[in-house]
């Protein structure tokens, strides 16, 4: 699972995941991260 979370001290959305392991966990982040790069045109 994912959860974004947006800073409200500092200009940054935090994001947590869970998965069955540490790398598919990291993998699920990064995955989420190019999303956000993608919506937001960078």
């Amino acid at each position: 699972w994912v959860h974004l979370r947006k800073s409200n001290t500092e200009p940054i959305i935090r994001i947590y995941t869970e998965a069955k392991s540490q790398e598919e966990a990291d993998a699920l982040a990064d995955k989420i991260i190019e999303e956000i790069k993608e919506v937001a045109g960078l």
